[in-house]
Order: structure tokens, then sequence, then C-alpha cells
């Protein structure tokens, strides 16, 4: 059972990086080339608002779907999965709306937060942060109450 578990885990997250490594194949995103380069002292590069934030939207999304899915494989729990939802809903409206700010707003003083918030959408940046918070939630916190 482990065995499979394992294999499952490998592919979700190939699938992960298979997203990004396909990116400038699979998603329009002029940022992608302008956070490569000196980006502090270059102009903000032209780009069609609703076309970015489809397919920032669909990249999340993507992301969002394939984290859920560890989540689930990992801890097998539902519960958990329920309140990941709810985070990464939460988060897309508040990530989306800080992006469209900065994209619509764009000033170089401002580039380096906009270049962070943008990476929260277009990686799985949730799952790093939510996998380590449910495990110490599952076996963390019990063994540290048997320390005590």
């Amino acid at each position: 059972m482990n065995y499979r578990k394992y294999v499952l885990l490998g592919f979700l997250f190939g699938l992960l990086v298979l997203i990004r490594f396909f990116e400038n194949e699979l998603f329009y995103d002029p940022y992608l080339a302008f956070f490569q380069n000196d980006y502090l002292y270059i102009d903000s590069p032209r780009r069609e608002l609703a076309k970015l934030t489809w397919f920032a939207s669909l990249r999340y999304m993507m992301n969002t779907v394939i984290s859920l899915a560890i989540i689930y494989v990992f801890f097998k729990d539902k519960s958990m999965v329920k309140f990941s939802v709810l985070i990464y809903s939460v988060s897309f409206v508040v990530l989306m709306g800080l992006f469209l700010y900065f994209v619509i707003n764009p000033r170089q003083e401002d580039y380096y937060i906009f270049f962070n918030i943008r990476r929260f959408i277009i990686q799985p940046l949730l799952l790093l942060l939510l996998l380590p918070a449910f495990y110490y939630h599952k076996n963390g916190g019990q063994s540290y109450k048997m320390m005590n």
C-alpha cells in the first residue's frame, strides 16, 4: 500500500514540475522574461490584462488541484483537504487582488513585492507551507505533548 502511495505522490509532484518546466509553452506571462532580467531598472512589459489574468488564474488552479490531491494522498484526511480549499480560496482572492493592483499600477519601487506576490500565484508555495503544518498538526503535536 505504501508503494502505491509513494508512486502516486511522485506522479503528482511530477505534474507540478511539468507545469513549471513547460510554463513558457502553456501560459501567457510576459513577466517570466521580465523577472529573469534586471527588472529593478527597466519598465514593466506590455501585457494584455484579461489574458494575463486568465492564465495566472489557470496556473493557480492547476497547481491548487494537484496540491490538494497531494495533501489528500499524503494524509488521507478530508478535513485537511477542506481546510486547504478554504486557505487556497482566500489566498486566491487576496493574491489576485494584489497581483492586479501591481499589474495595473506598475512602479519600479514595487517590483520586488510584485515579484513575490506573483510567485505565490504561479508556484505551489502554499503546498510547501501546508504540508509541514499539517504533518506537525497530525504527528508533531503528539510528540511535543509526550516530551512535556
